[in-house]
């Protein structure tokens, strides 16, 4: 099993920077995907960015292309997501998300983020 928590959600102003973390325990070694994802209210969960751990191979939405940059620390067992030029349409709860090589999948908690003036 593997254990995620987010942290670093809050309220920013749009033009504003976050920066989210997720710290992972457990059986970290079998992690062989991890990503962000995020649902606004009324709407689905979607991905937003993902990161292979041991390569550090990226992807994104479209949506944050150029906005947001997810990174992994592999000393501290921990994923980021730095959030640049936010916009209104940012706000949703973001999700930390760990797929293991046996394909099971564990979710954090979440974090709120709301982008306004």
């Amino acid at each position: 099993q593997v254990q995620l928590v987010e942290s670093g959600g809050g309220l920013v102003q749009p033009g504003g920077s976050l920066r989210l973390s997720c710290a992972a325990s457990g059986s970290i070694l079998t992690i062989n995907l991890m990503g962000w994802y995020r649902q606004a209210p009324g709407k689905e969960r979607e991905l937003v960015a993902s990161i292979t751990p041991t390569w550090g191979i990226t992807n994104y939405a479209n949506s944050v292309k150029g906005r947001f940059t997810i990174s992994r620390d592999n000393t501290k067992n921990t994923m980021y997501l730095r959030m640049s030029s936010l916009k209104p349409e940012d706000t949703a709860v973001y999700y930390c998300h760990a797929r293991l090589r046996n394909e099971d999948a564990y979710w954090g908690q979440g974090t709120q983020v709301t982008v306004s003036s």
